[in-house]
C-alpha cells in the first residue's frame, strides 16, 4: 500500500509555477522532435512485417496538476508518423508524460485512434538518462484498455517504453508490446527510432502570463 497521507483533500499552497524547472528526467524532452529512422515490426496475416517510418514528435510542458497532496509536473505530447512510401498518416497517438518530484513516478498517457489507451509508469531519478515504463493488461492502475474488436483480434497483454538520453542530445526509444493475435498467438510488435531536436518549446501557460504581466508592468 502506498504510503499516502491522511488528508486527500488539501492541495499545496507553495507550487512553482515553472513546469520546466521541475520536469525532472523530462525536461530534456521538451521540445520538437524529428526523424526518418524508424523502425517498425508489426503483425499481418503472412508473417511479420517490417517497415521504416518518419517520425515527429512535439512535446509542450503544461501547467502543474495537483490531485489533492500529490502534484505533478508534465508534457503534453503529439507522435505523428509516416512513411516514406504514403503521405497518408501509418500512426498517431497524444497523452502526456508526467513527473512527481516527490516520489520520482514518471508515468505515460497514451491513446491512439483505434480505440486504445493505456498508462504506462516507472520510477527514476531528476538526472536519469534513462527511462524504463510499463503497463499491463488487467491491471486497475497502471493499465490497457481495448475496444472488443481489439480484445478479440489482437490483445494487448502488455506495453514498455525504454527511453534514452543519448550523450550527443538525440533521444532513442525502444517500444514493445506483447500482443496476442487471434489465430497466430503471441506477437511482441516493437519500434524504435532516434530522434533529433529542432526546435524548443515554450513556457508553459502560467509561465506566460506571469512573463506577459511582468513585461506589462515595465
Amino acid at each position: 500500500m502506498a504510503p499516502f497521507p491522511e488528508d486527500i483533500f488539501t492541495e499545496p499552497t507553495d507550487v512553482d509555477p515553472d513546469t520546466m524547472a521541475n520536469l525532472g528526467p523530462l525536461r530534456r524532452l521538451a521540445g520538437t522532435w524529428e526523424s526518418k529512422g524508424g523502425r517498425d515490426v508489426n503483425p499481418k496475416a503472412e508473417g511479420p512485417e517490417h517497415r521504416d517510418y518518419i517520425e515527429r514528435i512535439l512535446f509542450e510542458p503544461i501547467d502543474p496538476q495537483a490531485n489533492g497532496p500529490q502534484l505533478f509536473y508534465g508534457l503534453r505530447y503529439h507522435v505523428h508518423i509516416t512513411t516514406a512510401e504514403e503521405d497518408i498518416t501509418f500512426h498517431d497517438q497524444v497523452g502526456y508524460w508526467l513527473w512527481e518530484p516527490a516520489t520520482g513516478l514518471v508515468l505515460q498517457t497514451l491513446a491512439i485512434p483505434r480505440g486504445q489507451i493505456a498508462i504506462a509508469a516507472g520510477n527514476a531519478a531528476p538526472d536519469a538518462d534513462r527511462l524504463v515504463l510499463t503497463a499491463e493488461r488487467g491491471q486497475t492502475e497502471y493499465g490497457i484498455c481495448s475496444t472488443q474488436f481489439l480484445e478479440h483480434a489482437f490483445r494487448t497483454d502488455r506495453y514498455s517504453i525504454e527511453l534514452t538520453f543519448n550523450p550527443d542530445g538525440t533521444i532513442s526509444y525502444v517500444l514493445a508490446t506483447t500482443l496476442f493475435v487471434r489465430g497466430q498467438g503471441p506477437f511482441c510488435h516493437r519500434d524504435e527510432n532516434r530522434l533529433v531536436k529542432i526546435a524548443e518549446a515554450k513556457p508553459n501557460p502560467w509561465m506566460q502570463i506571469l512573463a506577459a504581466r511582468k513585461a506589462t508592468a515595465a
